[in-house]
């Protein structure tokens, strides 16, 4: 069952528009949003979350639409851009301080959890961190008031490989929690590791939504890997 629906979300820029865009997302999967930069994902993320207003379409969570329940759905949702930038002079405590007031839902012991299993020193601040340190401190805030969906814009971005790993790992551990997972990337190898869906935008639109199977099976061809499709695929959607 689709806990989120987006149907025909566009917006337009004078650069750029994104169009008719529409897919579901399920309880207990990860669903992979692949595509090059600035083919549309982070608007389409930012639209789903009501960040920026799309010029048309819809967004649904748990089966209420975003519009008009917008409070209730975000206390019930979990979202990371790749890096925190705010507060960058606050130690982190502080900041978590902060963060934890507007989650009546906040779980204490799954913040230390994952404050160890990421290994971050609370008393630091951002300007103090790597650049995958402070991608782990969004990601935890995000975790850590028990979220049923969660919308996660880049988040491996400046991992080195194994912390990108460690990232995928607890994917699957709250995919296995029945948890929604819905992450950005231009990595294809995030998407072979731990996505049950692909999502894949080219210029603005989808151009195919499914189960990774599903989208192998009509896309690929040949014994090619899933990479040489996609580049094969953004070859023809560029020059279409």
């Amino acid at each position: 069952m689709a806990i989120v629906e987006v149907q025909n979300l566009e917006k337009r820029y004078p650069s750029f528009e994104l169009k008719d865009v529409s897919f579901n997302l399920e309880e207990g999967r990860i669903a992979g949003f692949i595509g090059r930069n600035g083919a549309g994902k982070t608007t389409t993320i930012k639209s789903m979350l009501n960040l920026i207003h799309p010029d048309c379409g819809t967004v649904s969570y748990f089966g209420k639409s975003l519009e008009g329940n917008e409070a209730e759905i975000k206390r019930r949702i979990g979202y990371s851009t790749g890096t925190v930038s705010w507060y960058p002079r606050k130690r982190i405590r502080e900041i978590v301080d902060t963060v934890k007031r507007f989650y009546d839902c906040w779980d204490e012991s799954l913040y230390r959890k994952y404050l160890d299993y990421f290994s971050i020193d609370e008393g630091k601040t951002p300007l103090e961190l790597s650049e995958g340190m402070k991608v782990k401190v969004n990601l935890m805030l995000a975790l850590s008031h028990r979220a049923e969906v969660l919308i996660l814009d880049e988040p491996t971005s400046g991992l080195d490989p194994f912390s990108r790993n460690v990232i995928l790992d607890v994917f699957t551990e709250l995919r296995n929690e029945g948890v929604c997972v819905f992450f950005s990337t231009h990595i294809i190898s995030d998407i072979e590791k731990c996505a049950d869906d692909i999502i894949y935008i080219s210029g603005g639109r989808i151009r195919g939504a499914s189960a990774k199977a599903e989208f192998a099976q009509r896309f690929s061809q040949g014994s090619e890997s899933l990479e040489d499709t996609f580049l094969r695929l953004e070859r023809r959607d560029n020059h279409a």
